[in-house]
């Protein structure tokens, strides 16, 4: 009678931890439908890059005509100015946008004062809440060059310095897209970092100031190792992005006296396909663009596993 107890006393855990995680696949269900009807699902529409696609015939009656619209964008112009504006403001993102969550974890877990470092977390976490219709209204208003304008009435007050037309000059708008990309999502990008720092083993950093270690070398032979196999992780992910950019920065950032340096693949393809109904044109530029990040992401890994022995897989 004892063994009997003993074997219904240890299946009961067993079912309540069977039961947990039941509910836990309940709770994913609706995430994993949602990537299947909007991610896994529109694969199929992939064939009309090959056809000369007509709303009117549908897919399946559509002629098919090859690679015929991948050498149309691929000796169109204007696509390539599209494509130069794209990689300039991706390779700003990774020389700064990458840079500035690190730099910005790093400081603030210097910090000693807990509260006053979940304040400095918090007030950066809220940007990120924000969606790029209200940030470029911001931006726009602060950049303006009338007297609502914060930014030219402090050159105006300090240096003396005459009214800048931020949004309209084209060597200025590469800046703001950056600053105002910064600002957004610093706080959020630095969660990860955060939470790998929170895991480093606090005997380290005692041990190194018993040898006499200060802040600066703590940092660089202690904390930095501790973060690299998440900056090496996040660093493969931006790389696979590097033919991409938010649709609704650039959307909304953007007007038409900048669209010589503000256009970008997200926005072309926005234009050609929804605008002017070239659906095959711009399913030829996605197919692309996502083969050209796969393959980066793919050859970045292999480097990054040769020279490291880190990657994503």
């Amino acid at each position: 009678m004892k063994r009997r107890t003993d074997v219904a006393i240890c299946k009961k855990p067993k079912r309540r931890g069977d039961a947990r995680s039941l509910w836990l696949f309940i709770m994913l269900l609706p995430a994993l439908a949602f990537a299947f009807v909007f991610s896994y699902l529109p694969i199929s529409g992939i064939i009309i890059a090959f056809k000369d696609f007509s709303p009117f015939l549908g897919m399946a009656k559509s002629p098919w005509v090859g690679f015929r619209f991948f050498k149309e964008f691929l000796t169109d112009q204007q696509f390539w100015m599209v494509f130069k504006n794209t990689m300039i403001i991706n390779l700003y993102d990774i020389v700064f946008g990458f840079v500035a969550p690190i730099l910005f974890a790093l400081l603030v877990n210097e910090v000693m004062q807990k509260r006053f470092k979940k304040t400095i977390q918090t007030i950066s976490y809220l940007p990120h809440f924000l969606s790029w219709v209200v940030v470029a209204g911001l931006y726009y208003k602060m950049l303006s060059p009338d007297e609502t304008g914060i930014v030219n009435l402090i050159l105006m007050q300090l240096f003396g310095i005459e009214p800048i037309y931020f949004m309209s000059l084209q060597h200025l708008f590469i800046p703001v897209v950056i600053f105002s990309e910064i600002w957004k999502s610093v706080g959020w990008s630095a969660i990860l970092y955060f939470a790998t720092l929170s895991g480093i083993d606090t005997s380290l950093y005692e041990a190194a100031y018993i040898d006499g270690a200060g802040r600066l070398k703590q940092t660089f032979h202690i904390t930095i190792p501790g973060l690299l196999p998440i900056i090496v992780l996040m660093f493969l992910l931006k790389i696979s992005n590097l033919f991409s950019v938010g649709f609704d920065r650039m959307f909304n950032m953007q007007n038409p006296i900048m669209l010589s340096v503000s256009e970008v693949i997200s926005t072309y393809v926005y234009r050609m396909g929804l605008l002017n109904s070239q659906y095959s044109l711009t399913t030829a530029i996605g197919l692309t663009q996502s083969i050209m990040g796969f393959v980066l992401l793919v050859t970045a890994n292999s480097i990054s596993k040769r020279i490291s022995n880190m990657g994503l897989y």
